[in-house]
């Protein structure tokens, strides 16, 4: 691996303030107590390359009794490109069928507002990321200055550098910490010659390669095309507009164009394909719809689990629920949202759903496509906010959890509660920062088991209660009723007589109306 490469701004003679010591950092230059911030710059990066590589170590998982089998951790391990393999092969029976070759990415990041533990914090988001889409990060680039260039993102100076340290590493992608506009992505391609990505196509394309139902694939495609519409390039005359049909500018007979250029029809069918997929996605939301109301109608409250990506969501539906599904030390594991059945204390059946996790600068892409995923937070009684504690920003994921939830009508207004996980690897300070500074909050461990007691007391206390007293005699073949009356009430006394159940309880208005008609007269 190449010495990592960092920059200053143009004049070279940035300083930056004292930042708390970090390990491995050189001394302050001289006396003066300021560092440059090259320096700074370096540390972050070397510090960020130090971990590059662990992102999906085969270690980094460690599963529960309550996860189940995981199959489905194999199936996606087989689709998952691997290192040592070329495209370029001898023979076919040198690789399975569908492995490729990890691409070698280097990381380039602008540090401007904020903290040199920010900058950091995103460029080690950004190696996962990349390692998660299936990359092999081999350098990185941080750069300080206030805002991005608006030609080249970097300026032409540094576009130039990264270009040599891409030569240097053989590196086959450049992944920018950033949004790019389609010209700045084009002109920096032009500088280094290799492709050229920016956070939010590395974030599309991790929920192509782990979107698994039939919506969820919907989604993630109209988040793609929605992104691929506005950065279509086009080389040479097959992209060249038509010629006039008059003598102009040397044009003239001989020179009409064919009619469509090749970039208008590549639009005119992306733009079809959307408009086919909205239906699509249109059309799977009744069925979601009808399990909603189906829920509502029988009064079973709902609660949403939410959280940022990798904060423990799945591990903590394994544990309550026995769900078994997918657990893994990686950024967004779990794209389709699953819904199981639970039950409180007292008896009262409510619903957990596991929701996609968030991440900072979410793609508006994304929230847009996934919309009628995100609105099970929107219809939920109570929301765990999952917060992973040993991470080295917590706040900053809970504020970039809330940011998303700010754009879903009505998710605002349902009662939050913060869940602090991973308790067991967590620093105790840390833990007791977050608390003074969240009042509905809590501590757990989804692996351990450590607050799960305490999480499902707190579930049935925030749980809506029925809200009409009922006192009656049901008959014995109409067991259905008192059925649910256990599953969706408070039963505060049952009897069976002669003329039936004896019920004093309390239920919802719906459900009252119907005991009412099919109770025994006179009860």
């Amino acid at each position: 691996m190449t010495h990592p490469r960092t920059g200053s701004t143009s004049d070279g003679a940035a300083e930056v303030p004292d930042e708390p010591a970090t390990a491995g950092e050189p001394q302050r230059d001289g006396g003066s107590g300021q560092r440059s911030a090259q320096d700074v710059a370096g540390d972050v990066v070397a510090r960020v390359l130090a971990r590059a590589g662990t992102a999906l170590d085969a270690g980094a998982t460690v599963h529960s009794s309550y996860d189940g089998q995981q199959f489905d951790i194999a199936d996606r391990a087989s689709l998952r490109r691997v290192g040592g393999l070329s495209t370029e092969l001898q023979d076919v029976t040198e690789v399975e069928y569908r492995q490729l070759r990890l691409e070698k990415v280097v990381l380039v990041g602008i540090w401007g507002q904020g903290t040199v533990q920010d900058a950091e914090v995103s460029l080690a988001e950004l190696s996962a990321l990349a390692e998660t889409a299936g990359s092999e990060v081999l350098d990185g680039m941080l750069q300080r200055r206030a805002n991005p260039d608006p030609s080249t993102y970097l300026g032409s100076g540094k576009a130039v550098e990264l270009a040599t340290i891409v030569a240097a590493t053989g590196a086959d992608t450049v992944i920018i910490d950033g949004d790019l506009a389609p010209s700045q992505r084009r002109a920096l391609e032009d500088i280094v010659k290799v492709k050229v990505i920016d956070r939010t196509a590395l974030i599309l394309d991790i929920f192509a390669q782990h979107a698994k139902s039939r919506e969820g694939k919907a989604q993630v495609e109209l988040a793609q095309l929605e992104y691929l519409l506005p950065r279509l390039r086009g080389w040479g005359e097959s992209m060249s507009r038509q010629a006039g049909g008059r003598v102009a500018a040397g044009a003239g007979i001989g020179s009409r164009g064919p009619g469509e250029t090749k970039m208008e029809l590549d639009r005119r069918r992306i733009r079809t394909r959307m408009a086919k997929l909205r239906r699509e996605i249109a059309a799977m939301a009744p069925s979601r719809e009808t399990k909603r109301s189906s829920r509502r109608r029988n009064a079973i409250p709902s609660v949403a689990i939410a959280g940022y990506t990798n904060a423990g969501k799945s591990s903590l539906l394994n544990r309550l629920t026995g769900a078994g599904v997918m657990v893994e030390n990686a950024l967004f594991a779990t794209l389709d949202p699953t819904v199981r059945r639970a039950e409180t204390a007292d008896g009262r059946v409510y619903t957990l759903t596991d929701t996609v996790g968030f991440v900072r600068s979410l793609p508006t892409q994304l929230v847009e496509a996934f919309r009628s995923t995100l609105e099970e937070v929107a219809d939920a009684d109570l929301v765990l906010h999952i917060v992973d504690a040993s991470h080295p920003d917590p706040e900053g994921q809970i504020t970039a959890v809330r940011q998303v939830l700010a754009g879903i009508p009505g998710a605002f207004d349902v009662p939050e509660v913060i869940v602090l996980n991973k308790a067991d690897v967590a620093d105790p300070d840390v833990i007791a920062r977050l608390r003074s500074q969240e009042v509905h909050s809590i501590v757990i461990s989804a692996h351990t088991g450590e607050g799960i007691d305490e999480l499902l007391a707190l579930v049935t206390d925030q749980l809506p209660r029925p809200g009409v007293s009922v006192d009656l005699v049901i008959p014995y073949d109409r067991g259905d009723l008192v059925s649910r009356v256990h599953e969706v009430g408070e039963i505060e006394a049952e009897e069976h007589t002669g003329a039936g159940t004896a019920l004093r309880a309390r239920v919802d208005e719906a459900l009252a109306r119907e005991l009412a008609e099919a109770a025994v007269p006179g009860t």
